[in-house]
């Protein structure tokens, strides 16, 4: 399948609105990060713009790369040596458009990460809250017991979770998918029975123990497959685009 020619400035148009990018206050830029070839027809997305799915890219023969997680963060060198170095250069050899999404798309309430959690887990949102909206609260469609509930994510994700428990059944749920291990206090305090996100440290079993809660790390990267995804999905009907999602597998 050859999809139609698009041309960089509409999708980037398209997707700064789809996302509401300005309502966020991030740690990377969000949107084009690396220029590549004007017209778009073919997308291929994954989790992390890594030197591996660059190459996958390139093998693809994709006009752009689609990310959550990019490049020049805050608080790392602006120096483009080393690892940096190569990947970009890779990209501009190919012409290859770099856009990545962070918070954004971790937000957005159809295509976000955090609703595309919901949706894998079978999960009924209930209330969204928490800096920037994005501390998700829901209902089980039946209540369970903490290692059941354990044993579904890893029927879902693919993964095993790390599940710190607590004693009781689990009906309601909060959830921040990636590195969100600091809001398990904010989850506790909307009367939640268990937390879900992507890793843990060590004081969030402490903070599990004390809250009386049932915390599962699910893997920062297995949490976070499914929005760009979706978004990848999304731009194919809406620009008639080829998508290619391709999941680099990252244990953590």
């Amino acid at each position: 399948m050859t999809g139609k020619r698009n041309s960089r400035q509409e999708i980037l148009t398209y997707l700064e609105n789809l996302l509401d990018v300005g309502r966020y206050r991030d740690y990377c830029p969000n949107g084009l990060q690396v220029e590549g070839r004007e017209d778009i027809t073919h997308i291929v997305s994954g989790v992390t713009a890594s030197q591996a799915l660059i190459e996958a890219a390139i093998e693809q023969g994709a006009d752009a790369l689609l990310v959550h997680h990019g490049y020049f963060w805050k608080g790392e060198s602006p120096a483009i040596t080393g690892i940096k170095r190569q990947r970009i250069q890779r990209l501009l050899e190919f012409e290859i458009n770099l856009l990545a999404y962070h918070l954004p798309l971790d937000g957005h309430v159809e295509l976000g990460n955090n609703a595309q959690l919901a949706r894998v887990l079978d999960i009924n949102i209930e209330g969204i809250t928490g800096d920037s909206g994005l501390l998700y609260h829901g209902r089980l469609r039946q209540a369970c017991g903490g290692d059941v509930f354990a044993a579904h994510i890893e029927s879902c994700l693919g993964r095993s979770p790390q599940h710190i428990s607590a004693n009781r059944n689990i009906e309601r749920v909060a959830w921040c998918t990636g590195g969100a291990q600091s809001y398990i206090k904010e989850a506790a305090e909307l009367g939640v029975d268990a937390f879900i996100t992507g890793e843990i440290s060590e004081q969030t079993v402490h903070i599990a123990h004390e809250t009386g809660i049932h915390f599962y790390a699910a893997g920062h990267h297995a949490t976070e497959r499914y929005g760009v995804q979706a978004l990848g999905t999304h731009l194919s009907t809406e620009f008639a685009l080829k998508h290619t999602f391709i999941d680099i597998d990252n244990p953590v």
